[in-house]
């Protein structure tokens, strides 16, 4: 797997098309997103689908979409996936799940679309060994299909406020950039640290605010090129509106608390005051 890194001061939107051409070689068979993106929340434009397509088309390689969170997107929008895309019934594949969509974390079904019949021919061949298929979450995916569209109506509108809540607390902490995600359930932020890692650890091992710390995921673990993400995280807005605040404001106490903080807690107040 060769990377192209999206970046978060535009958000981590798609890369410049000459970045990917720049790594396209013979070996290259296929270009891999998800739409929207773990870890980034990005929702891929029709502009940036179609430009990925028309490289595959001129490249003759395959467009992987994995559509898991395709029901959680914000603000009116919605995503476009890559199966409607004029021109790409021979080149689209796209990789789904039900376990986002159904809060179904484990239940490891999922499914492979794909117009090209060559590409479904050898999938289907590969699903005729039937090796430890998880029939319970088979069933669980069954009924889960029956549920009405009002199921992601609400759980969109609880998704989209604990977004708002947590770019809203995040962006008032002094030092800390993070971008407004268009879907999925996490968000991306640079913190006044010096170390993610370091300090993901100091949470656990070192911190308490009111008898209580938090959990959050280093960033670096989703960059392949080594060093980047270094000062970032990723937050999952996965608890209700409640719980989600206190740990914001843990994690607002743990910024002014951490020794191996880059913005001085002086700095900091300074800054929190320009806010009020």
């Amino acid at each position: 797997i060769v990377p192209v890194t999206a970046t978060i001061d535009n958000g981590f939107a798609l890369p410049p098309l000459a970045d990917f051409e720049a790594v396209i070689t013979p070996r290259t068979k296929a270009i891999l997103l998800c739409n929207p993106s773990n870890p980034t929340g990005h929702v891929y434009t029709q502009v940036e689908l179609d430009g990925l397509l028309s490289l595959c088309q001129q490249h003759q390689l395959y467009l992987l979409s994995d559509e898991a969170y395709r029901e959680y997107c914000y603000d009116g929008a919605r995503s476009i996936s890559a199966l409607n895309l004029v021109g790409g019934d021979e080149y689209v594949v796209v990789l789904d799940t039900i376990s986002k969509r159904y809060s179904a974390c484990g239940a490891r079904v999922g499914s492979l679309v794909t117009r090209n019949k060559s590409v479904f021919q050898a999938a289907f061949h590969f699903a005729q060994m039937r090796i430890s298929p998880p029939g319970l979450g088979m069933l669980l995916g069954e009924a889960a299909v029956a549920l009405p569209e009002s199921y992601f109506d609400e759980n969109r509108a609880e998704y989209q406020a604990r977004r708002d809540l947590t770019v809203r607390r995040l962006q008032a902490m002094p030092g800390v950039h993070c971008p407004v995600p268009g879907g999925a359930f996490y968000v991306m932020a640079h913190l006044p640290v010096d170390d993610a890692e370091r300090f993901g650890e100091w949470l656990l091992t070192d911190f308490t605010y009111e008898n209580q710390t938090l959990m959050l995921s280093p960033a670096n673990g989703f960059y392949q090129t080594p060093g980047l993400g270094r000062q970032q995280v990723r937050l999952a807005y996965i608890l209700n509106l409640h719980d989600l605040d206190l740990a914001l404001t843990c994690l607002a106490q743990a910024l002014l608390a951490y020794p191996g903080r880059t913005l001085e807690p002086t700095e900091a107040l300074e800054t929190a005051s320009s806010f009020s």
